[in-house]
């Protein structure tokens, strides 16, 4: 497994750069995450914390990159960059097949390791902007995600059934997860776009420092995107879990897994899953959108073959037949 140089935090420890060349020991572990904002970055440094917690019984290290996201990260998997990563239950269906941001480019090698929360299509909107449905976003200024981000390609997605293109918009801005409430409060913007889990940072600061609310996705064109791909079903956002939003919001959206390479050795695949697996319980205290998280239900989502590793330990667990 290659580990390069990279911007990393390592479990129990404070951030810090590490580098080692490309084939470097079996007992290192990269995985790729997402901004540092969103729920993916700390989600994976749960991870690293755990696997990192039993390395005197199975010898592996494990650091956290903070990444573009799940296209970047199966590409950067694919490449040999990462080991593991984050990712979307449409991302890796579209690496598999080699479609969408993959299309003539599938990535046979993916695997997956167990699934994650729910991550419903959010949209956030300013309260004098008037949105209120998709349809309401034609002529605003809206930010459609971070180029190579789940979250890019599900508004495409979105956009494409409904419609719409970036000129549909006043301006269409690709701007990180760390930037969007910065530009929603200073009136750069008018929405965002977010395919993340719930509570937010980014969600909550844009709801506390100004006036803004979330928007409810729904329509034709959404229940058609729905019904040709299982991996997008109907979800809910609680209502007062953000200021400015009362009542429940209705959207969709996958769900967030973790997957690696083939050529990950079983061993490494193994210690990752049964360090999760085993402390579940503490796990799910480290970000409150892992609470709600059940064994049975982190077998669901995903659409790529399972890696060996993996399979054993849920075998031992009676998790899978």
């Amino acid at each position: 497994m290659k580990l390069k140089a990279l911007a990393a935090i390592l479990a129990g420890a404070t951030t810090a750069i590490l580098a080692a060349p490309a084939g470097a020991a079996d007992n290192f572990v990269t995985l790729g995450t997402g901004g540092i904002t969103g729920v993916y970055y700390p989600v994976g440094g749960a991870i690293c914390r755990l696997v990192n917690q039993g390395r005197k019984d199975h010898g592996l290290r494990c650091t956290v990159e903070s990444t573009g996201g799940s296209v970047f990260n199966i590409n950067a998997i694919a490449s040999g960059d990462l080991d593991v990563g984050v990712a979307q239950s449409d991302t890796q269906y579209y690496a598999l097949q080699g479609q969408d941001k993959f299309a003539g480019k599938p990535v046979k090698e993916l695997r997956a390791l167990f699934a994650l929360h729910a991550e419903p299509f959010t949209v956030v909107a300013r309260k004098d902007a008037n949105v209120k449905n998709w349809d309401d976003l034609k002529g605003k200024r809206v930010n459609i995600g971070d180029p190579g981000s789940g979250t890019r390609s599900v508004t495409e997605m979105v956009m494409k059934e409904t419609g719409m293109t970036a000129a549909s918009f006043k301006l269409a801005t690709d701007l990180k997860p760390a930037e969007m409430a910065g530009a929603l409060c200073d009136n750069k913007i008018d929405a965002f776009t977010y395919v993340v889990g719930h509570p937010n940072a980014s969600i909550k600061e844009a709801a506390t420092t100004c006036a803004s609310n979330l928007v409810n996705i729904t329509g034709p064109g959404v229940d058609k995107l729905m019904k040709a791909n299982s991996f997008y079903p109907a979800a809910t956002i609680p209502g007062k879990m953000y200021t400015g939003s009362d009542a429940d919001t209705k959207t969709f959206g996958p769900r967030a897994t973790i997957v690696t390479s083939s050529k990950l050795s079983d061993k490494a695949a193994y210690a990752i899953v049964k360090a999760v697996f085993d402390n579940l319980n503490d796990f799910k205290k480290l970000h409150p959108a892992l609470e709600n998280l059940q064994p049975a239900e982190m077998l669901t989502g995903n659409t790529v073959p399972y890696h060996p590793g993996a399979v054993k330990y849920f075998k031992e667990k009676g998790l899978m037949k």
